[in-house]
């Protein structure tokens, strides 16, 4: 393999240099709050940080010999996400003649946009460089933005509702990313895991899913609602991921690939209404259904159309996030729609209609743009310039870490 492929001293400490003092001139033209009413989301600010930078960057530890990236490159993009994020929203924000104010508010606002980068990280992980992870970074950032800008401008979506659908965008851009990048050479004993690294990815699992109730309850206007439905729906999706890993394994064993992913769908999926929902056992539902979607369609994904498309999804984000997040929104259409007849006695049908078109238009824009500027930015990401990593070294720390001795393990 080419030299110039194994160093990324004359590039990544620039581009990291130039990134933050961008941000760091920003900060003088910013205005921080100057009232401490955001101040109460501290506590929940720091259960959804725990939940991004340490419950991701070991749910993504989930290949052999690709721990060191994993947890490295998460810490890394979420460190530096999250200031871009505030300067790409602020400055966007700032259009509008009206002054930037940076407080607790839009640095929650900012966190809960990084997951969408962690989320599409998980389907090009081991493929992407540092160089080509921090780029899209900035592109994913900006365009899950103007998507969010779209919804809430023209169709009037909450903000709340607005922010939910990260989990959709993040999947589908992923996606669409990882599908531009060359595939790995069947059978690359690399890109399988050991009983090491699922342990980790596990235990990365087990606290995303502890922190779930303050991720979807951090900017909702109903906190104590959006908690009791999201631990519900959580416990109600690992009862039925147990439960259903071990009817569809042929030997009647649990299968750690299915705990790992299907234990979250609960939480993905009752996001979008988990503030507005009246009855716990819809709650409940949801993350019974959120757990059948993400075991059944692993099955189907990764023996039909993961193949048939060329899709290379690491870490299974689609039907870990993304499955659940389709769901989650046409569910809450259902319920909005439903909720309004009830109080309107199904009297005005033509403002029913409305809002369910325009949440559907909402669900289908965030797709749409993210499956679009995916291509365009996985297309961008594989140039002669950023250094594209050969596909014989997929999936390797060695690329990228010095190891004092060469070691075997994850």
């Amino acid at each position: 393999m080419p030299a110039q492929y194994l160093s990324f001293r004359c590039s990544l400490p620039w581009l990291l240099l130039l990134l933050q003092a961008l941000c760091l001139s920003y900060s003088f033209f910013a205005f921080p709050g100057t009232r401490d009413v955001y101040f109460n989301l501290y506590p929940g600010f720091q259960d959804v940080n725990h939940m991004v930078v340490f419950g991701f960057g070991f749910f993504l530890l989930v290949l052999r010999r690709y721990g060191f990236s994993s947890t490295g490159f998460n810490f890394l993009l979420v460190v530096l996400g999250v200031q871009c994020s505030v300067v790409v929203e602020d400055f966007l924000y700032s259009l509008g003649v009206q002054h930037d104010v940076v407080d607790m508010r839009s640095l929650a606002k900012a966190v809960v946009s990084m997951t969408a980068v962690v989320i599409s990280t998980g389907a090009v992980l081991g493929k992407a460089n540092p160089l080509q992870l921090i780029l899209m970074t900035l592109v994913e950032l900006i365009f899950f933005y103007i998507s969010r800008c779209i919804n809430r401008t023209l169709l009037q979506v909450s903000e709340y509702l607005s922010l939910m659908h990260v989990h959709l965008f993040g999947a589908y851009f992923g996606l669409a990313v990882t599908s531009r990048f060359p595939e790995a050479p069947p059978g690359l004993d690399k890109s399988r895991s050991t009983p090491k690294s699922d342990l980790f990815s596990m235990l990365g699992t087990v606290f995303v899913w502890v922190f779930w109730p303050s991720f979807n309850s951090l900017l909702a206007d109903s906190k104590e609602e959006a908690v009791l439905n999201t631990c519900l729906a959580l416990a109600v999706s690992a009862v039925a991921a147990f439960m259903l890993s071990a009817l569809t394994s042929k030997d009647g064993k649990f299968r750690m690939t299915h705990i790992h992913s299907a234990v979250l769908a609960g939480g993905v999926t009752v996001s979008y209404s988990a503030p507005s929902i009246q009855h716990p056992w819809i709650a409940m539902i949801l993350g019974l259904l959120g757990s059948v979607i993400t075991i059944l369609g692993s099955h189907c994904l990764q023996r039909c159309f993961n193949p048939a498309l060329k899709l290379q999804d690491t870490s299974g984000v689609h039907f870990t996030f993304g499955l659940p997040a389709v769901l989650g929104a046409v569910a809450s259409v259902v319920l909005r729609v439903v909720e309004r007849g009830i109080v309107q006695q199904w009297n005005d049908l033509s403002s029913l209609g409305y809002l369910a078109f325009v949440d559907i238009g909402a669900f289908c824009q965030t797709i749409s743009t993210a499956l679009i500027t995916g291509l365009i930015t996985g297309l961008i990401l594989n140039i002669k310039l950023l250094k594209a990593v050969h596909v014989s070294k997929y999936f390797d720390d060695q690329l990228y870490w010095e190891f004092p001795h060469l070691s075997v393990g994850f």
